[in-house]
């Protein structure tokens, strides 16, 4: 897998949306309203860690439909997320707190987390851009100064989580488009198998405008 990754590396996140455009996966793998704290980031991909958060009071109907937690009690989610993969936190709808801050993302840093996607809010941003407490790239929808347990909690790790259409299976955060994508497991042979294509015939279509062809003609030959 690690070879697909370096390959899968070699082109943009557009790129990659395109072919799962082509795939027919929803929402063609695309992460929407979610941007990287800092300028300056390297692009990754990596498997996805999932924690999900509920409001920190439930109503009855969330609580019939959730599995039970399975975070140890005692235990907080920043100490048992795996390593080497991208962590993707599910905030609940309309929160206006921050899901994570500057302790926690230490924490998962330390044990080897390679980034942070929160589908939410975060805060301590001046922590979360100062490589001498995070130096990995932490992308979300938003800022807050509020600590979670204003409204949320954390209630499993490893559960499927969902953000805009797609749900956590691969995640690549490239920083030069400013875009994250999810690509399913199942469908990285088959991007593989066409992004190249798509990649080279977007460039000849760009070299053929820049010589003064409309977008049509450039599109059609």
């Amino acid at each position: 897998m690690s070879n697909q990754f370096s390959k899968l590396l070699e082109y943009s996140a557009c790129e990659i949306a395109d072919a799962l455009l082509e795939l027919s996966v929803p929402g063609a793998g695309f992460l929407p309203d979610i941007a990287p704290l800092a300028n300056t980031q390297t692009k990754i991909i990596a498997p996805a860690t999932t924690v999900l958060f509920i409001p920190r009071d439930p109503p009855p109907s969330l609580s019939a439909t959730l599995m039970p937690s399975n975070i140890p009690k005692g235990q907080i989610y920043a100490d048992i997320i795996i390593p080497s993969t991208i962590v993707v936190m599910s905030q609940p709808r309309g929160a206006s707190t921050a899901t994570m801050g500057g302790l926690m993302a230490a924490r998962m840093n330390k044990l080897g987390a390679q980034g942070v996607l929160v589908d939410g809010r975060v805060r301590d941003v001046a922590q979360l851009t100062d490589s001498r407490f995070v130096h990995m790239p932490v992308w979300s929808r938003g800022v807050s100064a509020v600590a979670t347990r204003g409204e949320c909690k954390a209630h499993a790790v490893g559960m499927e989580v969902w953000v805009g259409k797609s749900r956590g299976d691969l995640i690549m955060l490239d920083p030069e488009d400013r875009c994250a994508v999810c690509i399913p497991q199942d469908q990285v042979g088959a991007v593989l198998e066409m992004v190249e294509g798509i990649a080279t015939a977007d460039e000849v279509k760009m070299v053929r405008v820049l010589g003064g062809m409309s977008v049509q003609e450039a599109i059609s030959l």
